[in-house]
């Protein structure tokens, strides 16, 4: 069982956001989506099941968090840095819910089948009470955010998730 000093030990970005209740309700999603997944431990979950050897989820999504501040850094805009953070340490943790471990491989869950990873992570940041700037951010970060209105901060967390994906692939 997947526990919140877990998540804080592997996702050390959490410490960026400056927001105390803002990180806790970011680890609570993460918590919640490791329970309702079943995962033991998040080093099962990996980043993608669109390619061989994607590397573990956790992983990218420090890297999201990492260039999206980065991003932060070198722009000018008003953006929200604790939205931004949260939104980019959020935007995959639907995944936990989208794969599951069955019969030793990792696949795409039942509900995995209907309803991709961006929708049910949004639905999980709004149960845990995340601000709908948040929520946003994870709605909005892959394909099904193409028809929105994109905030700066989903499109800073969108550009940096297609960055990561891209090169990752051609590994």
């Amino acid at each position: 069982m997947v526990e919140k000093r877990d998540i804080e030990k592997y996702l050390t970005e959490l410490a960026w956001i400056h927001d105390k209740s803002l990180r806790e309700k970011v680890v609570e999603v993460w918590k919640k989506a490791a329970d309702q997944g079943h995962w033991e431990d998040l080093t099962q979950v990996p980043f993608t099941l669109l390619f061989e050897n994607s590397g573990l989820l956790v992983d990218h999504t420090k890297r999201i968090t990492k260039l999206a501040q980065s991003v932060a850094a070198a722009r000018d805009e008003p953006l929200n840095r604790d939205f931004l953070l949260a939104g980019a340490l959020l935007h995959d943790v639907g995944k936990m819910l989208e794969y599951e471990l069955r019969d030793g491989r990792i696949v795409k869950s039942k509900l995995g089948e209907t309803m991709r990873h961006p929708v049910s992570g949004a639905k999980l940041a709004e149960e845990c009470g995340l601000p709908r700037e948040v929520v946003h951010i994870i709605a909005a970060h892959s394909h099904e955010g193409d028809t929105m209105n994109r905030t700066y901060e989903a499109i800073v967390v969108h550009h940096c998730d297609f960055i990561d994906f891209e090169i990752k692939k051609r590994k």
